[in-house]
């Protein structure tokens, strides 16, 4: 299958959950986020604290959705060390909901099931103006706002060794999972695909947990993985089987950098994964919380300040989560919240 025709295949598909309202959301920006729930939101406490103090959940706005990623990455615990920090500092409870990630999430902040959200700055630059992908083309999320950026976003490219995988070029005619449709990782890729020329792939779209059971299993022989490292489902992975994984070095990585400016250089440091002793290049993103206009400023402000004064109360991306770099690589407007937090 062609990158073009897998991108078509995305895109078709990436009305769910939420996404395909972003037409009628995106002229929401300076009011009510909504009380609109999602199957998954019905099974918890995910009330939104909206600008009049109201809250759908019926708990004096105090009650917040937070949308994640799937469960075998970095964003849905991380997100649970935010719950936990923002429940001991505060009076708001978050709800942390699995989700396929960035693209998904946006449709949960534009229709305002999700209060907050982990979503990538790439992914948040072309939803807010409407650009990018065609996912967002001429549907720009006005209501889409930004709080803080976090930590590198690592792209990884994982295969076993028994695939005999070594470069990008070995990718061409594999079986590749490039993550959950309506998630980040499979925006980007297909960038880096398309970037390095390879058209000739059989596409399967799934969890980086499912994605590891995949490979152990050999029914693919690649997968994309987007998290910062170490990522849990290719821990799990290297610890019962011999994995590899593959670089992004190089002309390659040249360009995907030509093709796409919000990727940066990254390395994967050896011993990250059991049997990868060297350090691999890469490229990555960056992770970061998004929210939508309609969440009071109250509410977002005292959020970010509950994460932001107790980052030693995190375990997860320590080295990089810090107050004076949330907002390097900030690529939407912030909402006024955590502007008066940061003092923007």
């Amino acid at each position: 299958m062609s990158s073009k025709e897998t991108r078509r295949r995305f895109l078709e598909a990436a009305g769910i959950a939420g996404v395909a309202a972003l037409a009628g959301c995106s002229g929401n920006g300076g009011g009510d986020g909504g009380d609109t729930e999602t199957e998954t939101e019905t099974e918890g406490d995910g009330g939104t604290a909206t600008e009049d103090g109201g809250d759908s959940g019926g708990d004096a706005g105090t009650r917040l959705s937070w949308h994640a990623g799937g469960t075998g990455g970095t964003y849905y615990p991380l997100s649970n060390e935010f719950k936990t920090i923002v429940e001991a500092n505060t009076d708001y409870t978050l709800n942390v909901q699995s989700t396929g990630a960035s693209v998904e999430n946006v449709g949960s902040l534009a229709d305002g099931s999700a209060d907050f959200a982990l979503i990538q700055n790439d992914i948040a630059y072309f939803a807010k103006n409407g650009t990018g992908i065609e996912t967002f083309q001429g549907n720009a999320i006005e209501n889409l706002q930004g709080v803080a950026t976090l930590y590198p976003e690592t792209i990884t490219v994982v295969t076993l060794e028994s695939t005999g995988i070594e470069t990008l070029s070995d990718l061409s005619g594999a079986t590749i999972n490039t993550g959950d449709l309506g998630s980040g990782t499979q925006v980007n890729a297909n960038q880096i695909l398309e970037a390095v020329g390879i058209t000739d792939y059989n596409e399967q779209n799934a969890g980086f947990s499912q994605a590891s059971e995949q490979l152990a299993n050999g029914d693919i022989d690649a997968a994309f993985v987007v998290g910062g490292w170490p990522v849990g489902a290719i821990e799990d992975l290297a610890t019962t089987n011999d994995v590899n994984i593959v670089p992004i070095e190089g002309d390659n990585r040249a360009a995907v950098k030509d093709a796409a400016s919000w990727f940066a250089d990254d390395t994967i440091p050896g011993g990250t994964y059991s049997g990868v002793s060297d350090p691999v290049e890469t490229v990555a993103v960056q992770a970061m919380i998004a929210t939508n206009s309609g969440v009071s400023a109250e509410a977002v402000e005292n959020v970010t300040a509950a994460i932001f004064d107790n980052l030693d109360e995190l375990t997860i991306k320590t080295d990089f989560i810090t107050a004076d770099s949330a907002q390097d690589g900030m690529s939407i407007e912030l909402h006024e919240g955590a502007a008066a937090y940061f003092g923007e």
